[in-house]
């Protein structure tokens, strides 16, 4: 069995163990813990905020949140790709005794720390929470629902979920570095965006 912390196996013990009970329950958070249902969720909200603010200096604010999201996106995969190079954690399906955990999903190969599905939506998350307090918000609640259905279906440990959303505030303040340091090429990119209809 795998090195790992006390508290870190007992929480997902807890989390895990809810599962396995109620068939519905299962199926709803097999949903959820998906690759691509909450991420889809996630884009077609940053889509909406995009396209969906009437005011325009709202809309240009929102808009650069936007872009600040898809940068840091591209950053949390980059790191959780550097973190998986220095580091290999193993899943807990592999890691502990087969007949101790419930697992409801297929079984992922790469590594269990950080969570990529994780660094993913919390990098949207938090991009948009610091320019749109609403809408982050939500995201942030959908990344943190999805966090705790990897725990559920039995992919991920507590603390892999912790890493990756770590790992996407890193990425969002990033983001919004670069993005100040490139001011006048994000404005002059919206102009353009603009002047065919796109922003």
């Amino acid at each position: 069995m795998e090195h790992t912390l006390k508290i870190d196996t007992d929480i997902f013990y807890f989390i895990n163990g809810l599962s396995d009970n109620i068939p519905v329950i299962d199926e709803v958070f097999k949903g959820i813990a998906n690759d691509y249902f909450l991420m889809v969720a996630s884009c077609l909200i940053l889509i909406f905020i995009w396209f969906g603010t009437v005011d325009l200096r709202e809309r240009t604010k929102n808009q650069i949140a936007v872009l600040n999201a898809v940068i840091a996106v591209g950053l949390a995969n980059a790191l959780v790709a550097l973190s998986d190079f220095l580091y290999f954690r193993v899943r807990p399906f592999n890691a502990l005794p087969a007949d101790s955990i419930n697992l409801l999903y297929y079984r992922p190969t790469d590594s269990s720390f950080p969570s990529n599905f994780a660094a993913v939506l919390f990098a949207m998350a938090f991009a948009i929470l610091f320019k749109n307090r609403k809408y982050g918000w939500l995201l942030l609640f959908i990344a943190l629902v999805g966090g705790f259905a990897r725990i559920y279906v039995g992919v991920h440990y507590p603390l892999d979920i912790l890493g990756g959303a770590a790992l996407g505030l890193f990425a969002s303040c990033l983001a919004y570095g670069i993005t100040y340091i490139l001011k006048p090429v994000i404005a002059y990119i919206l102009r353009v965006l603009s002047s065919i209809f796109l922003a």
